[in-house]
């Protein structure tokens, strides 16, 4: 259950709505799909199929999902039936179809093959911890958090979140860090990483798996290229990339999920309850480390 992908913002100490409150809130716009005949659904499902909330808490932590249904109708397959109706038409009226029974005709075809096209759905999960004030979307995509984000301010309205503000950016930080062969306190650089040069070209150099304290990196460092993604794990528990957006990114944990056999839980619930709270409780750490390193300009002060 752990998030893959963290894209990062605060929450204001104005947010003040309890769990239940929150779950009433998302309830009035859940995911109801749109028909065969609509081309997107969109809203908000409870983020465990055994569990009806839409807002699951577990103590003052939640969880919440997204919902994405679209349908499957690629452009080719439009044009395909498209140019036969157009043929049909040219055939009954002498002459070729002009742009708008062109454009007409590819509209029709869109509305009778949408009922006839496969769904796909996708959740997206959010985090949301009024504690530390984050809220943290499973997602490596920007328009897909700017799409939670619009989704969340209907619901909850006003909805007070904001970006993430440092002052150091990462871009300088994971170049120092890659120039001096080591990461911030509690952080190691691993072997994967990105150098770009500024300018029109934007010439590029990738590692995989590469020891980054070789000439050749230095090299390319002092020769003006900056560090735009870096591999880095933290306190041996956490491994992610970090990029110069300030997103993080292949989040994977390091052998803190085993447990012994003694101390499984002892149903599906427990072991729900048990991975998020781990899970919110090792990535807080990780992000307030990271944050520290990066000087964030704003510091909430967290709740009692």
């Amino acid at each position: 259950m752990w998030f893959k992908n963290l894209k990062l913002f605060r929450l204001s100490p104005s947010f003040t709505l309890t769990t239940p409150q929150l779950d009433a809130l998302l309830a009035k716009e859940q995911f109801v799909s749109a028909g065969a005949a609509a081309p997107l659904s969109i809203g908000w499902v409870p983020p465990r199929e055994e569990d009806v909330r839409f807002a699951y808490g577990v103590g003052r932590q939640v969880l919440c999902a997204y919902r994405t249904e679209k349908k499957l109708l690629p452009t080719t397959v439009i044009n395909q039936f498209a140019k036969v109706r157009a043929q049909e038409l040219e055939d009954q009226q002498g002459f070729k179809p002009g742009r708008k029974q062109l454009r007409d005709l590819k509209e029709e075809v869109t509305q009778t093959l949408l009922p006839r096209a496969f769904s796909l759905a996708r959740d997206t999960r959010v985090w949301i911890d009024p504690v530390n004030h984050w809220l943290v979307i499973d997602t490596a995509s920007a328009s897909k958090s700017e799409e939670i984000l619009t989704a969340l301010g209907k619901a909850i309205y006003p909805f007070p979140v904001e970006p993430v503000h440092v002052t150091i950016s990462p871009t300088a930080a994971m170049t120092d860090w890659v120039l001096g062969g080591h990461g911030p306190a509690n952080f190691t650089v691993d072997q994967d990483a990105e150098l770009r040069a500024g300018g029109d070209k934007a010439a590029a150099v990738r590692y995989v798996k590469h020891a980054l304290n070789s000439d050749d990196i230095q090299k390319h460092i002092k020769g003006g290229k900056q560090c735009m993604r870096l591999a880095l794990t933290f306190n041996d528990r956490i491994s992610f990339v970090l990029t110069e957006n300030l997103d993080i990114k292949r989040v994977a944990a390091q052998d803190i999920l085993d447990q012994p056999e003694q101390n499984m839980p002892a149903d599906a619930n427990e072991q729900f309850d048990g991975d998020f709270t781990l899970m919110c409780a090792e990535l807080n750490q990780m992000l307030s480390a990271l944050l520290e390193a990066l000087e964030e300009k704003v510091v909430i002060a967290k709740a009692a």
